[in-house]
């Protein structure tokens, strides 16, 4: 199949001022030149220079499609390492479509999603971290995470990662050698040198491997969730968070009956905001429901925005609301500040301990700024502003360091209780693996292709 010639739509597929169809193959540039003609009515496609663009029409069946411009990337020297074509008309989807369907009845295949991604893997242009890293920039939604993706992109982490690869093999090999040839490789106090060595392995996997959860959230946002008793103002926070009346805000208790999500951006971050059900005991079938599901999104959040409506003592279900979340982020909110109040931050302090605690009006928005401040220093300046460090933004990756992580750990046991040098050598070269596994060096078909699967059309 690798040796098909491929086409798709690149740009996104919609009425815009340019669409792009990349072809990409052994045929790329004759398929697309029985298509173009220059002005001159002039098929000369293949004999222009790579990485240049000409000016012509798309011609099929003796119907002219479109005046574009044509560009050639002549192979090796392209994102795949193949001839590639990429075809620059008109964006009308009406147009582009036509267009693909000329170059497609001319003699390409359809690319499936991420297909010329995975060529520029299968032929040596990318390793599998960069590649993974290219929809990480497409999906990018703050400087923050598109900045690490471009990390990843340019090999940061392809460089981190061959580097332990290659002093865990050179440790094994080390090893091998000794076993079968010991009057030339003494294992003498090697022990205690591969102790030390893999110590400090491990302390750089396990870097790596910690970053994630920090990760996890510069890639997907903070899950926020906004709890509280009914009608304390959780619906016109997400309101006043979203700019719009996202959630429908009444005077009566129990409103809001379920979870609704909602993805906005304050300051440097982006939070996923959960407005919930308000918690209490209920008789009512629908809302008792809606207290469960609150509940539940509480205990998986990264972020409790717990409300208290400051015009009314704290009772007993604040308290309780705030012991069944006090081992969460939390962040109180003193809500409507712009009446007059009878419970202040100093009350919140007594009756809850030490917890960061905000005064703000949904009504005004008062102190909202001041929010927005508390939660960039609490993620952004705090967990996910890595300066100059890597931040592992993948599940697949954060797993194969975790396996790395306990192989060492393994060897560290193995050395520790004495055991024979074979032993070592498993688990390293399982390590070894496990690393390999991140860069694609050690893969096998069926994960390479469940991994382009996610990427999208055209790329």
């Amino acid at each position: 199949m690798n040796k098909d010639t491929i086409a798709a739509v690149s740009t996104a597929l919609s009425d815009s001022g340019i669409g792009i169809i990349r072809v990409s193959g052994k045929e790329a540039i004759s398929i697309v030149d029985k298509l173009y003609v220059d002005n001159k009515g002039e098929h000369k496609l293949a004999s222009f220079p790579s990485h240049t663009i000409h000016y012509g029409f798309i011609v099929f069946e003796g119907h002219e499609l479109d005046e574009v411009m044509v560009s050639i990337m002549k192979a090796p020297s392209s994102f795949t390492k193949e001839d590639v074509v990429e075809i620059n008309c008109h964006g009308g989807v009406f147009v582009i479509k036509t267009v693909l369907d000329a170059v497609l009845r001319s003699g390409a295949r359809l690319a499936e999603p991420g297909e010329f991604t995975k060529r520029a893997f299968l032929n040596g242009r990318i390793d599998l971290s960069k590649a993974e890293a290219v929809m990480d920039v497409i999906s990018s939604e703050s400087k923050a995470g598109l900045d690490n993706s471009l990390k990843h992109l340019n090999g940061n982490l392809y460089n981190k990662i061959r580097k332990i690869r290659e002093d865990v093999l050179y440790e094994t090999a080390f090893i091998e050698s000794a076993l079968d040839d010991p009057e030339h490789f003494s294992l003498d106090d090697y022990p205690e040198k591969l102790l030390e060595k893999i110590l400090k392995l491990k302390e750089e996997t396990d870097k790596l491997y910690m970053s994630f959860k920090a990760g996890r959230i510069l890639k997907e946002g903070i899950k926020t969730v906004i709890l509280g008793k009914p009608n304390v103002g959780k619906s016109s926070l997400l309101n006043v968070l979203t700019g719009e009346e996202r959630a429908i805000v009444t005077m009566i208790p129990g409103t809001t009956r379920d979870t609704i999500e909602e993805k906005v951006r304050i300051g440097d971050v982006y939070l996923n905001l959960f407005d919930t059900a308000g918690i209490r005991e209920t008789e009512d079938i629908v809302e008792n429901i809606g207290v469960k599901r609150a509940r539940e999104a509480a205990q998986s959040a990264d972020l409790i925005l717990f409300l208290i409506d400051s015009s009314l003592s704290i009772e007993k279900e604040d308290i309780e609301i705030y012991e069944y979340v006090k081992n969460k982020n939390i962040i109180v909110l003193l809500n409507k500040t712009d009446v007059d109040g009878v419970v202040s931050k100093d009350d919140i302090i007594t009756s809850f301990g030490e917890c960061d605690v905000i005064e703000i009006s949904c009504a005004t928005g008062a102190g909202i700024d001041i929010l927005t401040k508390t939660i960039n220093e609490k993620f952004y300046l705090g967990n996910l502003k890595a300066d100059n460090e890597l931040v592992i933004t993948n599940l697949r990756q954060a797993e194969e360091l975790r396996s790395t992580s306990s192989s060492f750990e393994n060897v560290i046991n193995s050395i520790n209780n004495g055991l024979p040098e074979d032993f070592y050598s498993i688990d390293l070269m399982n390590a070894y693996s496990s690393l390999g596994k991140i860069i694609g060096e050690d893969v096998d078909e069926d994960l390479v292709n469940e991994i382009f699967m996610k990427f999208c059309m055209g790329k």
